[in-house]
């Protein structure tokens, strides 16, 4: 009877990981600028839209489907915003762009005119709205456990 001189498996040997190199570290930070870029692009879109329907009538009277659009894609932008930057600070890409046409629209100009009136309920109960989103999504990004990190 002989035995083997060396064990020998039917599975072949796995390969080891590449190590992260300078390729794959310059490509996700390049992800990550653009997911953020889109973040605020995607931001000021949704504000001007929301703006827009803000003033939507029927039969004569406001209805409050900005509002509506202003909660979900605030809450779409903020995951949208953490999802692809990877950062819980990620959040406030879409929000400042958000924050600051939304304050530009309150202010009257030397023409006198002015997108969002103080008698708009609609406009006022969007930027209520809108803001306590961003505040909740930020709330929720802070009280969040840490990521496990996956090297490899």
């Amino acid at each position: 009877m002989t035995l083997p001189a060396a064990p020998m498996s039917v599975v072949p040997p796995e390969a080891a990981p590449p190590a992260p190199g300078g390729h794959r570290r310059l490509l996700d930070v390049a992800l990550r600028v653009a997911g953020g870029v889109v973040a605020v692009a995607a931001a000021t879109v949704t504000g001007v839209l929301e703006l827009i329907l803000s003033t939507v009538r029927v039969a004569g009277h406001l209805i409050g489907v900005s509002v509506a659009v202003a909660v979900l894609a605030n809450v779409a932008l903020a995951w949208f915003a953490h999802a692809a930057v990877g950062r819980r600070w990620a959040l406030a890409l879409p929000a400042t762009p958000w924050f600051v046409l939304m304050g530009a629209a309150a202010v009257r100009t030397r023409e006198g005119d002015l997108l969002l009136s103080g008698d708009n309920w609609v406009g006022l109960v969007m930027i209520v709205a809108g803001a306590m989103t961003f505040a909740v999504m930020g709330f929720r990004q802070v009280l969040a456990p840490p990521p496990v990190r996956r090297d490899g």
